[in-house]
């Protein structure tokens, strides 16, 4: 009889423990995005320019160092600091200056940023400098979007071709 109470009650248990998880899987409905909106991601890593400019070794120089140490150019290992905006209707949404990653500021620039906005046709533009010049910018894109709502629209980088993608 004390095996029988055993068996039933190890059934009621996992029986409640498969109904709470059941409950918990479809319960309470998870909404990612607002109604009527719609979700832009800017999510990139890029590699920018070099914070200086090289500098090539003079023969003289080269003959005072050890034979191990004679590296004719000279670059700097830090990298420039990467400074990205994105208007939506001529309305700044999004502007930040980005530290490279790396004990020397040597590695990659790595943006993840999410934007809620509206749901509808928009005009995007997105702006990137990634060198050290104070004025202007290196990479541009404009383009017309029509963004349904719920939709995700990715912004990143194409390192190798030099242009944004938009996915």
């Amino acid at each position: 009889m004390n095996k029988i109470a055993q068996i039933i009650g190890q059934a009621f248990f996992y029986g409640l423990f498969v109904a709470v998880t059941w409950y918990f899987s479809a319960a309470p409905a998870y909404q990612n995005i607002e109604p009527e909106t719609s979700l832009i991601k800017i999510s990139m890593a890029h590699v920018t320019q070099p914070a200086g400019e090289c500098v090539k070794r003079t023969p003289e120089e080269l003959a005072k160092l050890a034979p191990n140490m004679r590296i004719p150019i000279i670059c700097p290992r830090e990298r420039a600091p990467l400074y990205m905006e994105v208007e939506l209707d001529d309305k700044m949404i999004y502007q930040e200056t980005i530290i490279p990653a790396g004990i020397s500021r040597d590695s990659a620039s790595y943006s993840y940023h999410k934007i809620n906005v509206p749901s509808g046709a928009h005009n995007l533009k997105v702006r990137m400098r990634d060198s050290l010049r104070m004025d202007g910018f290196d990479h541009v894109a404009e383009i017309d979007i029509e963004l349904v709502t719920s939709e995700i629209l990715v912004i990143d980088f194409d390192s190798k071709h030099g242009e944004f993608v938009f996915e």
